[in-house]
């Protein structure tokens, strides 16, 4: 495995669908241990970067590479090998519903390793454990988990493999202002802790400015900045200008500025 600095590169990656133009051109890299978002406004084609990169997608032109490795030229078992060092967290979080909690995040390890199943269940409990969940929800199915405990237990299960990079698709979606800021508090711990590099889309302004490095603004198409959020709010270009200096934009940013030298 390449241990460059760049684990996500992509190149000049266009998409067309239906024969609608997505994507016009995107450049963007994501270093080793960095937590980096993509914002920008509905449609924008924020969630469709995160499907090629999870390789759901194929762009119509342009070049990804993941861990220094040209994601096109690879044959189909080097692609199953590299997807081995990714978790994804979906924003609907994606659990198995005729499954219990302990038997959803220990999936993964069923599918894709050779433990015997004492060692799956105890690696499944160490995980359910690192995301917050109190031992009695492991036998609990999806249904009688409030959000933010489906959110734990989707985190959980994509941390199973012990990726290297975790992508999130609106992690703090659906859940109140305390339970959101209980999970950028989570994963801020378990980047740090586990050297996790972290791509995220959100449109969640506390987020972006309490646990990211840098923000990818997309709009029309393209990258427009990509930025540390105190650099990137004072940006004059006038799609972000627009996004971040609404009234909530404003006040986020009176919060976090002392913080961030603003």
């Amino acid at each position: 495995m390449n241990t460059a600095n760049a684990i996500i590169k992509l190149n000049d990656v266009k998409l067309t669908l239906g024969g609608q133009l997505i994507h016009q051109g995107i450049n963007l890299e994501v270093m080793r241990g960095e937590i980096v978002a993509i914002v920008g406004g509905s449609g924008s084609g924020k969630s469709t970067i995160l499907r090629e990169i999870l390789l759901l997608l194929t762009p119509t032109s342009g070049t990804i590479e993941l861990f220094g490795q040209n994601v096109s030229k690879l044959s189909s078992q080097q692609i199953l090998d590299l997807q081995r060092h990714w978790g994804v967290l979906f924003q609907q979080s994606a659990l198995f519903t005729s499954l219990n909690v302990l038997e959803n995040i220990a999936f993964p390890l069923h599918e894709h390793s050779q433990l015997n199943k004492k060692t799956i269940q105890e690696l499944a409990l160490l995980k359910l454990l690192a995301v917050g969940l109190p031992i009695e929800s492991a036998v609990k199915y999806p249904a009688e988990l409030s959000g933010g405990m489906l959110k734990r237990a989707a985190l959980a299960r994509a941390l199973i493999m012990d990726p290297e990079l975790l992508l999130l698709d609106e992690p703090t979606a659906g859940l109140d202002p305390q339970g959101a800021e209980g999970f950028d508090k989570l994963l801020l711990n378990l980047s740090t802790i586990l050297g996790l590099t972290i791509l995220m889309v959100t449109h969640d302004l506390d987020t972006l400015w309490q646990i990211t490095d840098k923000v990818a603004f997309l709009s029309d198409g393209r990258i427009l900045e990509f930025a540390p959020m105190e650099k990137l709010t004072r940006s004059t270009v006038p799609a972000i200008h627009a996004y971040f200096q609404g009234p909530r934009g404003r006040i986020t940013q009176q919060l976090y500025g002392d913080q961030h030298g603003i």
